[in-house]
């Protein structure tokens, strides 16, 4: 019998939020894991808590066997030393700056490189995703997609260990979704680095996810892939989610 593979990504997070109590384990040996569930579940909170956004009181994360936070062992890695990829739903793009400029930013945030190295990842990173022709444009003159694109580059020029998307085709239209959902499926397919997303659209879950997770009142109520969930839903929930 071969050996199990280590997780790539193993966490328990264990917090507090007002009246809710989050408290999950994500153990995902690679590819992505879609996270589903009502409003108020805490799924923007556990990818903060993965980030070190949000400090958890207890539990712990290891990311490719390193340990980034251990209640137990009184480890915190801060946030800029984490190493993990995030885009928000919002996309958080700086208006001033161009395409270029906002990965040269992060990798000078990280401290990656000097100023001509910056240029030329973030150059080549553009063009590898398609989207070297965006290079000189801010913010206020790309589409919604345009946008969702050079925040996803911006999160993966770090060259991430894991990464963390909230909500990432949320501000679409429907006709840009569905291409942009097109486009990221095959991006993390070829990344082959774990994968956190957070949505509310079953398709999203189905197109995106290896496993989808279902979070209701701060814990994963049901695991596995679309299928297995469509064909046994544990909860009113996740009936609705699958259709049944």
């Amino acid at each position: 019998m071969s050996p199990t593979p280590p997780h790539a990504l193993d966490a328990r997070i264990h917090a507090r939020l007002g009246a809710l109590t989050l408290d999950v384990t994500v153990s995902l040996p690679a590819g992505t894991l879609a996270i589903v569930g009502p409003n108020g579940a805490g799924k923007t909170s556990l990818l903060l808590a993965l980030l070190g956004a949000l400090r958890p009181i207890a539990g712990h994360l290891r990311v490719h066997g390193q340990t980034l936070y251990d209640h137990a062992a009184r480890l915190d890695v801060p946030l800029e030393r984490r190493k993990i990829g995030y885009v928000p739903q919002d996309y958080a793009l700086f208006p001033h700056l161009d395409a270029e400029h906002e990965l040269t930013f992060a990798l000078a945030s990280a401290c990656l490189g000097d100023r001509r190295d910056r240029r030329q990842t973030a150059r080549e990173l553009l063009a590898r995703l398609g989207i070297a022709h965006l290079g000189r444009r801010r913010p206020a003159t790309l589409s919604g997609g345009e946008k969702q694109r050079v925040a996803l580059a911006r999160a993966l020029v770090i060259g991430p260990r894991a990464l963390l998307l909230d909500e990432p085709l949320a501000a679409l239209d429907l006709a840009t979704r569905r291409e942009v959902r097109t486009y990221l499926a095959t991006t993390l397919r070829a990344l082959a680095i774990p994968t956190l997303i957070v949505t509310h659209d079953p398709e999203d879950a189905r197109a995106l996810g290896d496993l989808v997770a279902v979070m209701e009142g701060g814990a994963i109520v049901q695991q596995g892939s679309f299928a297995a969930l469509a064909a046994d839903p544990r909860t009113p929930f996740v009936a609705a989610l699958v259709g049944r």
